[in-house]
């Protein structure tokens, strides 16, 4: 087992139309309005990014974020991610009832130094770090959802 890969999947039923969810997902460098720990997000151009987040432990992971699909009729965002992490993560939306489910799904390799000296003992906590990080997202999108 490779200690410092990552495979992530959340799952976020939203009161929101997947047009308009979409709308707000596709502008990553408006993430810190509403994503607490999406500390800063740098739009380099059309489809690259800089990415700097930070959740409950004390580490911030900076990446690259470039775009690799991007298809509003279907509803799928993805990106594939180099710097502190390595890998891909990918939006998914889809029409549940009279909202959207989200679905994200990211598979990283983890190549910051600090983190991958920690990673037997650390991966339960990262791990733990990750779901609150995706919880506090989920909240921070209602409420701008609710706003907008």
């Amino acid at each position: 087992m490779d200690w410092n890969h990552y495979r992530f999947l959340s799952l976020w039923s939203l009161p929101a139309p997947p047009t308009a969810v979409y709308a707000v997902l596709e502008r990553p460098e408006d993430y810190p309005r509403w994503w607490p720990q999406v500390r800063a997000a740098t739009r380099l151009d059309d489809g690259t990014g800089v990415i700097t987040i930070r959740s409950v432990l004390p580490y911030d992971l900076t990446f690259t974020a470039l775009q690799t699909r991007r298809d509003p009729a279907v509803g799928v965002l993805e990106v594939a991610l180099s710097g502190d992490i390595e890998g891909w993560a990918r939006w998914t939306l889809t029409v549940a009832g009279p909202g959207t489910l989200a679905r994200y799904d990211q598979e990283v390799d983890v190549r910051k130094p600090l983190l991958r000296r920690l990673a037997v003992p650390g991966r339960p906590v990262f791990r733990a770090n990750h779901r609150l990080m995706m919880r506090a997202g989920r909240r921070g999108l209602l409420r701008h959802l609710q706003a907008v």
